[in-house]
């Protein structure tokens, strides 16, 4: 991609790059005018800073150490297993072995989503990554487990599907009939990416993976912060835009937070060997629905935060920074979670109750809301019939 078709705040005509002050500069990196060469190094410099743990170093020759990457076919999945597939080559050629494998996963979301990618990227993706085992499943097999925890079990809160025979309802009907019984687009899309957490760090554990890299970027976390106080999950933050352990009982890291998504764009369109024809681009994305019936809030919050970061990548880049600062409160064997998100619910403040604000004031008229096993968002995102 020429310079002349990017937009107008990375275009760096006629300058010099700051960095090795020989080649023409192609973009500007935050007030930063950069050559192609000094921006791939910075993205990949960007990305590796975060995965100093798991450096050759730090691993036992005889110890592979497992990390899973779900694969969303999105610019932002795709740059970062770019970047970690050449950095684990490099690596390879330095010492003869790597600090860590990937495990790549795909979660196939056709069922229930339009726009979700086509099947046959998956074939494509192995055959560009071959290094590296790849993996899809279904969205539906979160309700194939057959585990009676009732801690863990969120499925007695579902809808029940109505059968013509004897026969128990398929895993794809108990989804599809979940999906279709949601009040609106928002809970369809909040449930949705609930399950498919839910689902990767179940197939983490089962891998032997010590941690998940999600594929979010710096626009992308100050999207899900916004997104997710506002679907009264604020109190989870500490867990969903911070590395560290989660309530899932594996590590969530970040790699890309510390670059923003037109960044990753313009590498996408740079990169070598390049992968720009991995990218899934649903129709119409980008832009809200015309009826305010189909806009979520994830939805609002994309077109917020992408155009805030053509002109003012620093606002972004401060809503991150802050909540960053964000501490998960102490672990406490009491802890009780939310059995959808699996979120720690602090003093029993499960549904609406203890987290609604002036909405407390109504809860004695839905009492069944109260006390049911899911947070604020959770009991907010499923129908009420669900929440009982």
């Amino acid at each position: 991609m020429s310079g002349k078709h990017l937009p107008k705040e990375i275009a760096a005509a006629g300058q010099i790059c700051r960095r090795c002050r020989a080649a023409e500069a192609f973009l500007v990196v935050r007030t930063e005018p950069l050559c192609r060469d000094c921006f791939i190094k910075y993205v990949h410099t960007k990305v590796i800073k975060r995965m100093e743990s798991f450096r050759v170093r730090f691993s036992a020759v005889d110890q592979s150490r497992k990390l899973l990457l779900p694969v969303s076919f999105g610019v932002s999945s795709l740059t970062l297993l770019h970047v970690l597939d050449q950095h684990l080559s490099k690596q390879k050629e330095r010492t003869g072995r790597t600090g860590f494998e990937l495990q790549l996963l795909f979660v196939d979301t056709s069922s229930v989503e339009r726009a979700s990618p086509e099947p046959q990227l998956v074939s494509l993706l192995k055959g560009q990554f071959p290094d590296h085992s790849c993996t899809s499943v279904f969205l539906s097999s979160i309700f194939e487990d057959e585990s009676t925890d009732s801690e863990a079990d969120f499925r007695e809160y579902l809808p029940a599907v109505a059968q013509a025979d004897a026969q128990p309802p398929s895993a794809e009907q108990r989804l599809e009939h979940l999906m279709k019984s949601l009040p609106s687009a928002t809970a369809r899309s909040d449930v949705m990416s609930v399950l498919r957490t839910r689902l990767i760090a179940k197939i983490a554990e089962e891998k032997g993976c010590e941690g998940i890299l999600w594929g979010d970027c710096t626009t992308r976390l100050a999207e899900k912060t916004l997104a997710e106080t506002a679907k009264g999950r604020g109190f989870s933050l500490p867990w969903q835009v911070i590395d560290g352990d989660s309530p899932y009982g594996i590590a969530f890291n970040y790699p890309l937070r510390d670059l923003l998504k037109k960044e990753l764009t313009a590498y996408a369109d740079m990169a070598n060997p390049p992968f720009s024809s991995l990218i899934h681009r649903s129709p119409g994305s980008g832009q809200l629905s015309v009826s305010s019936k189909h806009t979520t809030i994830d939805d609002l919050m994309k077109q917020y935060f992408e155009s805030v970061e053509e002109n003012y990548p620093s606002i972004v880049a401060n809503v991150v920074r802050t909540t960053s600062k964000l501490q998960a409160p102490p672990s406490q064997r009491t802890d009780q979670f939310c059995r959808l998100c699996n979120m720690p619910v602090t003093n029993g403040k499960f549904g609406i109750h203890g987290w609604g604000g002036d909405q407390q004031d109504s809860t004695d008229a839905l009492p069944e809301l109260s006390g049911n096993g899911l947070c604020y968002g959770c009991a907010r995102s499923l129908p009420q019939v669900t929440a009982l």
